[in-house]
């Protein structure tokens, strides 16, 4: 038997690029995604994602939430109005539904704030490491809270407080910020939590892609607004490569595609919060380009 992993990294509205790519995934496989994947591990937009495949949504149903929903949350000007927003939306979309929902094993990453740890929700006893007698899925919280926590880039976001079902209550912020890319810790648990040899794990690691920074406007320019969105980018991106270094060192021999390229032309600058619907499908349609370049490789280690 094998493990297979799904891993979705963050990066806010440039999750559309992830999406063009899981439209690809998904044809080509020729059934819902979670249908063919044990884990799927997501952080920040890639928790929005993973949630609603372990819930059965198909990659065009995501789609037309992040068409209808994302740009409303990108442009609001100030972080209570970013998480206002982001909150109205979880519940519409995943409404009270909690962890036990999942039809596969689900992992979503934030960080706490107090204690600068990860705080991983997931889904399944067989996923935890120790403590499996007292595991409760989602620690007891609902997926929007977890996926509102993981996507809560603070300090453009407020910090996201859940209560846990033995009544715990723990501030936690955007997962980025301990893992942008989640595939280590669907490792951890595919190799110690699942007992996986590491040679019967295969992973499909998806990104959002690499883009110039976006032109600011004047008075931006001179107040020196964009300077916390590029330390916040600058922050995700190093995070992201440093967890797929880690990941190439440490599980060397755990066959793995990953899909996130870099666009160097200035057309394509953006950022997290881009709020563009015409810029957002563009990187949808570079999503799907980026898996044709690697199909034959995806389709072997899906076979």
């Amino acid at each position: 038997m094998v493990c297979r992993i799904l891993s979705l990294d963050g990066g806010g509205a440039k999750g559309f690029y992830s999406l063009g790519v899981l439209r690809e995934v998904e044809a080509m496989l020729g059934e819902l995604i979670h249908k063919r994947f044990d884990l799927i591990f997501g952080t920040s937009t890639g928790s929005i994602i993973a949630g609603l495949l372990t819930l059965g949504h198909s990659v065009d149903e995501i789609h037309e939430y992040y068409r209808a929903y994302v740009p409303s949350i990108m442009a609001a000007k100030t972080p209570h109005g970013k998480s206002e927003a982001l909150s109205r939306v979880g519940q519409e979309v995943f409404g009270d539904r909690g962890f036990d929902a999942a039809l596969t094993g689900l992992g979503i990453v934030s960080t706490k704030w107090q204690h600068e740890t990860p705080m991983i929700f997931k889904s399944r006893q067989t996923q935890a490491h120790g403590r499996r007698d007292t595991f409760v899925p989602g620690f007891g919280c609902s997926i929007s809270d977890a996926v509102e926590a993981s996507c809560s880039a603070y300090p453009f976001f407020k910090r996201k407080v859940v209560t846990t079902s033995v009544g715990d209550v723990v501030e936690l912020f955007d997962g980025g910020y301990c893992a942008n890319n989640p595939t280590l810790y669907a490792l951890a648990d595919a190799t110690t939590a699942l007992g996986f040899a590491t040679s019967d794990c295969r992973v499909l690691s998806i990104g959002c892609g690499q883009y110039p920074e976006p032109r600011r406007g004047f008075i931006a320019r001179k107040v020196k607004r964009f300077l916390p969105v590029q330390l916040l980018q600058k922050t995700l991106e190093v995070n992201t490569a440093s967890m797929d270094q880690l990941r190439q060192l440490l599980f060397f021999d755990v066959p793995t595609v990953r899909i996130s390229e870099t666009y160097d032309k200035p057309e394509m600058a953006t950022d997290m919060f881009e709020h563009d619907l015409e810029k957002l499908n563009l990187l949808r349609h570079n999503g799907a380009g980026s898996f044709a370049r690697q199909e034959n490789s995806v389709r072997d280690l899906l076979r």
